[in-house]
């Protein structure tokens, strides 16, 4: 176990190497030499007036932000002793379905390269590159013929490797317990009951004022909205990250919501990132990857028929396509348990210097993957902005419900949770569903693999996503699956099959988030 004072010392010392080489480092030490020249800085008390400058001029602000921003998306460091692995995924037999389950997906990817004699990358002729620059901006106009591309996986591929999921060290039948019997996910990871639940969501409580809840008999909507808008302001003009993240509990007023979620993010969109987007579009407009193709599938696929989503076409290829040859994005696998997919160039296959990365990026885009950027659209507009806050989001959060671990916001732990809520609190109706063919997490599983994206109304998945912010944590998704199974419980426990359930459930877009996370967590008897 690593003590606290060891632990905070190993944190400190990777926040300053990963800050030593970033633009801020360079722009802090720019304002400090220019400082020098200011009147009011001594020699004799050189160093703390040189700290009480950058205080005064925002930056140790920034810093402040930057190193919050560290703590937000790096694990806690682990035992020096401890093996590489073990920070990307503490548990060995997680580790080795995450592997399997790699080896399956890179398979029905090289078999698609290989019934469609198409090469994983290639340059693109001067005309086609010409072509491509100029309709970048409506490339949503542009027809190819992708009948023959299939998605990877889809979401249901994915939950029928989790079930498969088992602890070569646990014996189910040495210690039966409830869930072993009736859930579909046979691991046994800690997972939150309704107390800690509510503890951890304090500021979900019913005595609390929100927004996304139209009525509160402790405080009139008007009063707290008005009041919540002034603070929200007052949050941006400190432009402090720590102060943003607390205040987006109870919500972010609209107007609001994209400048306190790129402050939550530290996403300020500099000109170097501005350029930074640029070389990445010019590396699209050069270089042809297949998975363009599976890009503009699963953007068709989904988002194209989306009622709130279809204007956004052409800004989800932009973002997509830029997204797949980001390197930076690597960087994320030192504390995921996935590892990037590696190729070969042309003609050097087995020699170890010639592997590339495939894609760029190390991420294979599944089916509902464009899901994840479509909702930021209405947020964003700037196309570097939306790029960066869409990057951020998912190396914070959303390459964990894609990866198999057992870390409390990955998708086995949040099945997990969503089976224990259910089976602890709606028991009857848990095992109803399951004799009927119907087991709940059949139907949910979807709904969080995609953060609920293109399942609920636009405003309310924007508040949803406001509390995935705020609390640094995925867990709610489970617990707004909970609550949607809760809230249809009358109508569930009359059907008699699968397909009866799912058309129950079919449609989310008329909920309210907050009114249904509040009843179940805080209204629910414990």
């Amino acid at each position: 176990m690593l003590d606290p004072d060891s632990g905070l010392s190993l944190t400190i010392a990777r926040i300053v190497r990963r800050l030593q080489g970033s633009s801020l480092h360079s722009q802090l030490e720019r304002q400090a030499r220019v400082s020098l020249h200011k009147p009011e800085i001594k020699l004799e008390s050189l160093k703390e007036d040189i700290k009480d400058f950058l205080k005064t001029s925002g930056w140790e602000k920034k810093l402040q932000n930057a190193v919050y921003s560290e703590l937000n998306v790096f694990p806690s460091p682990c035992h020096p002793a401890a093996p590489p692995e073990h920070m990307k995924e503490p548990l060995a037999y997680m580790r080795k379905a995450q592997g399997s389950w790699e080896k399956r997906i890179l398979k029905s990817l090289n078999s698609m390269c290989t019934e469609l004699s198409i090469p994983l990358a290639q340059k693109r002729p001067a005309s086609e590159q010409k072509e491509l620059l100029n309709k970048w901006n409506e490339m949503g106009t542009d027809e190819p013929d992708l009948s023959l591309f299939r998605p990877v996986y889809a979401p249901k591929d994915f939950l029928e490797v989790l079930m498969n999921l088992r602890n070569p060290n646990y014996e189910n039948g040495e210690q039966p317990s409830f869930r072993n019997h009736l859930g579909l996910i046979q691991v046994p990871l800690k997972v939150k009951d309704i107390p800690e639940l509510k503890e951890d969501f304090s500021e979900l409580g019913l005595n609390m004022g929100q927004l996304g809840i139209d009525d509160s008999a402790q405080v009139p909507p008007e009063f707290f909205e008005n009041e919540h808008v002034r603070v929200g302001q007052k949050v941006l003009a400190e432009q402090d990250s720590a102060a943003a993240q607390q205040y987006v509990r109870q919500g972010c007023p609209t107007a609001l919501r994209a400048d306190l979620w790129a402050l939550i993010l530290n996403i300020s969109n500099q000109p170097e990132d501005i350029l930074y987007y640029e070389q990445l579009k010019s590396n699209v407009i050069q270089y042809d990857l297949l998975v363009d193709s599976l890009i503009y599938k699963d953007v068709k696929l989904t988002a194209s028929n989306d009622d709130y989503y279809f204007v956004f076409e052409d800004y989800l290829y932009q973002v997509l396509l830029c997204f797949s040859r980001d390197t930076s994005v690597l960087e994320h696998f030192t504390y995921s348990s996935a590892t990037p997919p590696k190729s070969y160039i042309r003609g050097k296959l087995g020699i170890e210097e010639y592997t590339v990365f495939y894609p760029p990026n190390g991420v294979i885009p599944f089916h509902g993957f464009s899901m994840y950027v479509a909702p930021l659209c209405f947020l964003y507009h700037e196309p570097s902005k939306l790029y960066q806050i869409f990057r951020e989001m998912y190396v914070r959060f959303f390459f964990r419900l894609h990866s198999i671990s057992s870390h409390p916001s990955g998708i086995v732990s949040l099945c997990l949770l969503f089976e224990t809520l259910l089976q602890t609190h709606l028991p009857q109706l848990f095992y109803h569903l399951r004799e009927i063919g119907a087991q709940p997490l059949r139907i949910s599983f979807k709904w969080m693999v995609r953060a609920f994206s293109g399942y609920l109304a636009t405003d309310q998945l924007l508040l949803l996503w406001d509390r995935i912010l705020g609390y640094n944590s995925l867990e709610i998704l489970a617990v707004l699956a909970a609550a949607v199974f809760a809230f249809r419980a009358v109508n569930l426990m009359e059907v008699t099959s699968l397909a009866a359930a799912e058309a129950v459930l079919a449609d989310l877009s008329t909920l309210k988030v907050m009114p249904l996370l509040q009843i179940f967590l805080f209204a629910t008897v414990t």
